[in-house]
């Protein structure tokens, strides 16, 4: 598949989510504010809270008309070039006999991303009734993770430190072996991660490549805590609205 891939010079399944995981924060900054940030703005919440909905009702509710709009966007791309994929190989039959794991796999991954995407520009959002504020500050709040990620995981090439022990790739990070906790830093990359690892792809760049030096449960439980962190915050903050 990948002599198929450089010949097409189109991105395979794994390096999809890499690539669209940035347009979907964009997405989801703008879109998640306008779900819940009117309803308190406007007092509109009050009125579903006197019917027989509880606030964790409708923050699911909220939650799961995202988490779909997300992941039809997620898969829609993935279906796309899976299918040109096919049908462009010389033996559209064979490519997808020898291939077609890759479906279960960005299937699963693609879970993974809408997750993640979906929760946390939902949580940021139920704390402010401007939706501004909140798309700005889920599009700051990555752009500076990305930033620290990047710094804190920066390297020299080795051609220009004679006798650098490497570490990742042709390159020693700054931070040392540090790195690789580091990388961990950068929020655009927390669902790359395990998407990786559902792809078995051992390739990577910048704060991605060290992370994959850790064991898998890491990067796995770092996604874990940080994703049901927000949607414990987000079901908090309603929770306490509606008492």
């Amino acid at each position: 598949m990948a002599s198929q891939l450089e010949e097409l010079n189109v991105p395979g399944h794994s390096d999809y989510y890499q690539i669209v995981s940035i347009i979907l924060i964009l997405f989801s900054a703008v879109i998640a504010p306008e779900l819940l940030c009117p309803d308190r703005r406007d007092g509109v919440l009050s009125l579903y809270l006197v019917r027989p909905l509880t606030s964790t009702d409708y923050v699911a509710s909220r939650w799961l008309a995202f988490f779909s709009i997300t992941l039809l966007l997620v898969y829609s791309g993935q279906v796309i070039l899976f299918a040109g994929l096919v049908l462009s190989a010389e033996a559209p039959f064979d490519y997808l006999r020898d291939n077609w794991l890759d479906v279960p796999r960005f299937l699963g991954a693609g879970i993974v991303v809408a997750i993640f995407t979906s929760t946390l520009p939902l949580a940021v959002s139920a704390f402010t009734v401007r939706r501004a504020y909140a798309a700005a500050f889920v599009i700051g709040f990555f752009i500076i993770s990305a930033a620290a990620g990047g710094i804190l995981t920066e390297c020299e090439d080795e051609e220009h430190r004679p006798g650098a022990r490497e570490v990742a790739g042709p390159c020693e990070p700054l931070t040392g072996d540090a790195a690789k906790w580091f990388g961990l830093v950068n929020m655009f990359t927390v669902p790359i991660h395990v998407s990786d690892m559902i792809f078995a792809d051992e390739n990577g760049s910048g704060p991605t490549k060290f992370v994959k030096e850790l064991p898998n449960i890491v990067p796995i439980t770092w996604y874990l805590v940080v994703t049901g962190g927000l949607g414990f915050l987000l079901w908090w903050r309603y929770r306490r609205i509606a008492t």
